[in-house]
């Protein structure tokens, strides 16, 4: 059985590769064989983790025309058929840097009741979530929102962009330098993705259930 062996230099050098064929023939070379690999090893650990069936969706790039991509992930939810509208967990790279995330984006048709989960758990949330985390309140922006900065307020604020804004979103999650990531053997990379994912395991419980009460 193979599992990930880590990120190296190309990996995250095909985000500077200029136009939109050659850089996708990079990432498919380099980076998105890695990606592969780490939705396989971590569908499974989050199956196990969770009980249900989890699947992993290798982002394709399949609608850009003329713009390359600025990153890339494998996205991991309960349906088989995609990610966008379902809480879900991301491992994935800028050219800056790695990430592994756990949120919704603006597809999610259950953004509002999320948002008010969070909202109603805000106290509890925010001593859950490391201070070394960072929250990103939008996926196609390599800037995230320290831990540290996030208090209960901030997190209210956050949560209602989620609710609100046309396209809210609202992720939370682990970033990696690259010159950090680049010097990790692909057992501590997944080590350190799968301690960020258990922490994030009651926002997915939060995320999942319907009804208000539940309570992390």
């Amino acid at each position: 059985m193979t599992h990930f062996v880590g990120f190296d230099d190309e990996d995250f050098d095909v985000f500077s590769v200029p136009g939109l064929e050659s850089r996708m023939d990079a990432l498919k070379s380099h980076l998105r064989p890695k990606l592969e690999q780490l939705g396989e090893d971590f569908s499974a650990l989050l199956g196990d983790w969770l009980h249900q069936p989890i699947y992993a969706h290798v982002a394709k790039h399949a609608r850009r025309t003329v713009n390359p991509p600025n990153d890339s992930w494998v996205a991991f939810c309960t349906d088989k058929r995609g990610y966008k509208k379902h809480p879900h967990f991301q491992i994935g790279a800028w050219e800056s840097h790695a990430f592994a995330l756990f949120g919704l984006i603006y597809e999610s048709p259950v953004r509002g009741n999320y948002a008010a989960k969070l909202r109603e758990n805000a106290a509890a949330v925010v001593s859950r979530i490391p201070k070394d985390f960072v929250w990103v309140p939008n996926h196609m922006d390599p800037n995230a929102i320290s831990a540290r900065d996030v208090d209960v307020d901030k997190l209210c604020e956050l949560a209602d962009g989620l609710l609100k804004k046309r396209q809210g979103e609202l992720l939370v999650g682990i970033t990696l330098p690259r010159q950090e990531a680049v010097t990790m053997t692909g057992e501590a990379f997944v080590a350190r993705v799968s301690d960020c994912f258990q922490t994030l395991l009651p926002l997915f419980e939060l995320a999942q259930t319907e009804e208000l009460g539940v309570t992390l």
